[in-house]
C-alpha cells in the first residue's frame, strides 16, 4: 500500500476512534443524568412527614358554651360526645349541670338547654366563649352584666334561635343549634373568632402517664344525689359515662358517650343567702386547689390554679409543670372537698380490687 494510502487509513481510524469515544462519553452522561432523574422524581414521590397538628382545639373559630340541663328528665342530652370540653358542677339540690363547649363544630341539635349559674360564668370568661343559656339566676344575670359577657339568653330570643322538642317535656326540652347561635351571635355583634389558646396543654404524643396509678374505673360523688362514673374501655382508650348507675348516651345516635380526659378539681360549693330562697349555690373556685387527671387507665394528682375569675385556669402535677393533655374531648368535674372519689386499678395490677383514693392524699 502507498504511502498516502495508509495515511487516510490511519486518520479514518482516528476518526473512528474518537467518534466512538464522544458516543461512549455521551452515553455515559446520558445515563447518568437519566439515573439523576429518576432518583430526584422518587425523592419527589416520597412524602415529606407531616407535622401532626391537635384536632380536638384546632383554628380560630370562638368556643361556645352551652348550658347543658343535667335532670335526669333531660336525659339523654344532644351534643356532648362533640363538645372538646364539659364542666360538671353542683347546682342547687344537690343536682348538677353542665357547660359544654364547641369550637368549629357544626351541630343541628344541642340540648336540652337551661338556666344560667354565676360560677360557670367563670369558665365561659376563661375559655374566651359565647355564653349560652335558657334563663338565669339573679346572681348570673348581675355577673353578666358586670363582666359584658357576650351571652345569648333562650328567654329573650325571638323563638328562632331555640326551640322545644316534644319527646321531652318542659323545662327540660328546649334545643339549639350551632348555625342558629352564630346568627344570633353575628345579630348581636359578638366576635365569632379568637386566638386565644387553649386551657388545657394538649399533645399529639400519646401521654400515658408512665409514673400514674391504675385507673379503669372512677367514681366522683357530687352529691348523694348525683354519682359519676367512668369505666376505662382499653381497646380504645376512652372512658365510658355512667350517671346514677345509668349509662350516658346520646340522644340522637344512642351511642355511648366517651371521654378520653377526665379532670377533678376539689372546691368546696356552699348555699347562697338570697331573697328567692331556693338553695342556689356558691363556688370557692379561686386559688389553688387539689385535683386529679386521668388518662389512658392511669391517674396522677394535680394542682388546679386560678387565680381570677376571669384568669385561666392552670393545671399542674405535684412538680410544678403544666400537664400535658391527650388529644381528645375532656370532661372537668368541680367536686367538693368533702366528697370521697374512688379510683380503681385493674385487678392484676394491685392486690386490692379497690384503691380508694381520698381527696386529702395529695400532699
Amino acid at each position: 500500500m502507498e504511502k498516502g494510502g495508509v495515511k487516510v487509513l490511519i486518520t479514518i481510524l482516528v476518526v473512528l476512534v474518537i467518534v466512538a469515544g464522544a458516543v461512549l462519553a455521551y452515553k455515559i452522561t446520558q445515563d447518568k443524568q437519566d439515573t439523576e432523574a429518576v432518583s430526584n422524581e422518587n425523592e419527589l414521590l416520597i412524602p415529606e412527614e407531616e407535622e401532626k397538628t391537635v384536632q380536638i382545639f384546632k383554628g380560630n373559630d370562638r368556643p361556645i358554651a352551652i348550658m347543658i340541663d343535667n335532670h335526669k328528665d333531660a336525659w339523654p342530652q344532644a351534643g356532648l360526645q362533640d363538645a372538646y370540653m364539659v364542666y360538671e358542677i353542683i347546682v342547687e339540690g344537690g343536682e348538677t349541670r353542665l357547660m359544654a363547649l364547641f369550637k368549629g363544630a357544626d351541630l343541628e341539635k344541642i340540648g336540652p338547654v337551661r338556666s344560667a349559674r354565676h360560677y360557670f360564668i367563670d369558665y365561659a370568661l376563661e375559655n374566651d366563649a359565647i355564653y349560652v343559656h335558657f334563663g338565669q339566676s339573679p346572681q348570673a344575670q348581675s355577673d353578666i352584666k358586670k363582666y359584658s359577657v357576650d351571652d345569648i339568653n333562650g328567654i329573650s330570643e325571638d323563638g328562632t334561635t331555640f326551640w322545644r322538642v316534644k319527646d321531652k317535656t318542659a323545662p327540660h326540652n328546649a334545643v339549639t343549634s350551632i348555625a342558629n347561635l352564630l346568627k344570633s351571635a353575628k345579630s348581636k355583634k359578638y366576635r365569632t373568632t379568637s386566638e386565644e389558646k387553649s386551657i388545657l396543654n394538649y399533645v399529639t404524643d400519646e401521654v400515658n402517664l408512665e409514673n400514674g396509678e391504675g385507673a379503669v374505673k372512677v367514681t366522683i360523688p357530687h352529691s348523694n344525689l348525683q354519682t359519676v362514673e367512668y369505666y376505662y374501655d382499653e381497646e380504645n382508650k376512652v372512658y365510658e359515662r355512667y350517671a346514677r348507675d345509668e349509662e350516658q348516651i346520646d340522644w340522637d345516635t344512642e351511642k355511648p358517650i366517651t371521654v378520653k380526659n377526665i379532670i377533678i378539681t376539689f372546691c368546696d360549693n356552699y348555699t347562697l343567702s338570697d331573697k328567692e330562697n331556693k338553695g342556689r349555690q356558691g363556688l370557692k373556685n379561686i386559688g389553688t386547689f387539689d385535683g386529679y387527671y386521668i388518662t389512658n387507665g392511669k391517674v396522677i394528682p394535680i394542682k388546679c390554679i386560678k387565680e381570677a375569675r376571669d384568669e385561666k385556669t392552670v393545671y399542674q402535677d405535684l412538680e410544678g409543670n403544666v400537664i400535658n393533655v391527650n388529644d381528645g374531648n375532656t370532661f372537668v368535674h368541680i367536686c367538693p372537698k368533702d366528697r370521697d372519689v374512688e379510683i380503681e386499678a385493674p385487678v392484676e395490677s394491685s392486690n386490692e380490687v379497690n384503691n380508694t383514693t381520698s381527696n386529702n392524699t395529695i400532699d
